[in-house]
């Protein structure tokens, strides 16, 4: 710099005679002659403090929400005069992000990482090789590169990229770089296991939301309100969700609605409220189905008796609200060597888990009633008035009803509507939205009409999923609606037909008189006749 001083006096020399002739225009009173401003020439003495970092601080922890290029890796600006020319310096080096970080960790979103031009590749090789070199990106300046070459600055950080598993098993499975690099995997689970800890958690978080935002109150019932909305979403009654962004909207919703009635404390009707609020915004589909099936524009039956025919209960979810819709399965049997015909399968309507029921049903028949001779049936199993696809195999044991009717001749209640997968053995096994089916099907017999009869048969397995709306848990302790957890086929049997499902006794034969002997002697029939005609 002494140097550089010695070399370079005109500056401060034109600085001293500007400052002489701006006194002497003051005393004469002329006016002073129009400037044109240059770059100052002093700008070589000053200091450019890209990082500032103190021996006693913490290590640094960088979020970048907006990860481009610039923001990252830092850049090079550059001052352009009125002809289009330009010119930079080294007091126009910016840092990034990754800089900031040195010492610390820089936090981001995968996908946005992904998306932004350049990033991606700049990142890994930064990470790799442990420098970083502050350049402008190559395509924003395609007219010339920058005249400045900063040193490569070592640096020390760890990157913590945010994205969801699809992604992660995507980058894994392709990019062998981000093997070497990102090599610590964590994931977080959106559901907490139910504890006074958790509990209090809640509580916490709650009242520190209304605070921060100035909501009402919550009282014991609101807030129990609150928790048994997030074990709903967890989707089992011993856990709760973590997702704390959608018990929060539900709190705003009801201190909306305390405030609308001119209350200052949010009580549970408030939150029953907003979550009926909530629905009510987002079933415009399922209120048409229910028109539908009020109308008999969809066939439900909620009462009575039919052979071969029986309730099952799928679950639709649009833009991410998910309900129940009840939906009629038929089964017929014939005499043949076809086997079991999935018709959804035959229409190319039917997913690879429903197929997958279809073949479970199969083995499950063979290895009940054909042990002893062949299985000489054709028999089509179909979901009446779908159009749109079934997939899933949790509609398999009505499948199974469905066509123990039709073999055997004895009627189904309708008034029952029935879910759940089952194995090979016959066990009833867990299915998911459980609640949402039940829901759907006690809202269609409701608009229908509570005969007190109706209910919906499910897996014994999932009872400890039940999280029910307050109205049918109401019209359960009435009376007026119930449900039925299953373990074994057999019992969903004797529960849809009210005869004994049936055993096989000491000769391989099913005892007379129950469904399964029933069954046995048709099938039986039905092998000799086939025999016979050929």
């Amino acid at each position: 710099m002494r140097h550089h001083l010695l070399d370079n006096l005109d500056p401060f020399k034109e600085r001293k005679r500007a400052k002489a002739s701006t006194t002497k225009r003051r005393r004469t009173g002329c006016p002073s002659p129009r400037v044109v401003r240059k770059r100052d020439p002093f700008r070589v003495y000053g200091v450019n403090v890209i990082l500032a970092h103190d021996n006693d601080d913490k290590s640094p922890v960088i979020f970048e929400t907006t990860p481009t290029y610039a923001n990252l890796f830092g850049t090079i600006q550059r001052a352009y005069d009125t002809r289009g020319g330009w010119t930079s310096d080294f007091m126009d080096l910016r840092a990034g992000s990754l800089l900031r970080a040195d010492g610390g960790f820089l936090i981001m979103y995968s996908l946005e990482a992904l998306s932004e031009v350049g990033v991606w590749r700049a990142l890994k090789r930064t990470l790799s090789h442990n420098r970083l070199e502050i350049q402008p990106l190559e395509m924003f300046y395609p007219f010339g590169g920058s005249a400045q070459k900063p040193e490569a600055i070592d640096i020390n950080v760890k990157v913590i990229l945010i994205g969801d598993r699809s992604l992660y098993e995507l980058l894994y499975e392709y990019e062998e770089d981000f093997r070497k690099i990102f090599k610590v995997r964590v994931e977080f689970d959106e559901e907490m296991a139910m504890s006074d800890g958790v509990i209090a958690e809640y509580a916490g978080r709650l009242r520190a939301l209304s605070e921060k935002e100035g909501l009402y109150p919550f009282d014991r019932g609101a807030f129990a309100a609150m928790l048994e909305y997030g074990v709903r979403q967890a989707g089992r009654r011993n856990k709760v969700t973590a997702r704390f962004v959608d018990i929060a909207d539900l709190a705003r919703e009801a201190h909306y609605n305390a405030a609308a009635v001119g209350e200052s404390v949010v009580r549970a009707a408030h939150v029953r409220g907003a979550l009926s609020s909530k629905m009510e915004r987002h079933n415009l589909i399922e209120t048409r189905i229910r028109e539908m099936i009020q109308e008999g524009t969809l066939l439900v039956d909620v009462e009575g008796l039919s052979v071969g025919q029986v309730n099952g209960l799928s679950v639709l979810e649009i833009g991410g609200y998910s309900f129940g819709k009840p939906v009629r399965i038929t089964a017929t049997a014939a005499l043949g060597k076809a086997g079991l015909i999935n018709i959804e399968r035959e229409a190319n309507l039917s997913g690879r888990f429903h197929d997958k029921g279809m073949h479970i049903i199969a083995g499950y028949l063979r290895s009940q009633f054909a042990q002893d001779k062949p299985l000489s049936l054709a028999a089509s199993i179909c979901f009446e008035q779908s159009y749109s696809g079934v997939d899933g195999d949790s509609a398999s044991s009505t499948e199974i009803y469905a066509l123990a009717s039709a073999l055997s001749g004895l009627p189904l209640r309708q008034d029952i509507a029935v879910t759940g997968s089952i194995n090979q053995q016959g066990d009833i096994q867990a299915i998911g939205g459980v609640n949402e089916k039940i829901e759907g099907f006690y809202d269609v017999c409701r608009i229908k009409g509570l005969t007190g009869t109706q209910g919906v048969m499910m897996p014994d397995s999932n009872v400890e999923d039940l999280m029910l709306r307050e109205d049918i848990l109401e019209a359960v302790a009435a009376g007026k609606f119930h449900i039925w957890p299953v373990a074994k086929v057999e019992q969903g049997i004797e529960i849809l037909t009210g005869m004994t499902a049936g055993q096989k006794n000491g000769d391989g034969r099913f005892d007379a008189g129950t469904v399964f002997a029933l069954m046995d002697d048709r099938l039986r029939d039905m092998a000799k006749t086939l025999k016979e005609f050929e």
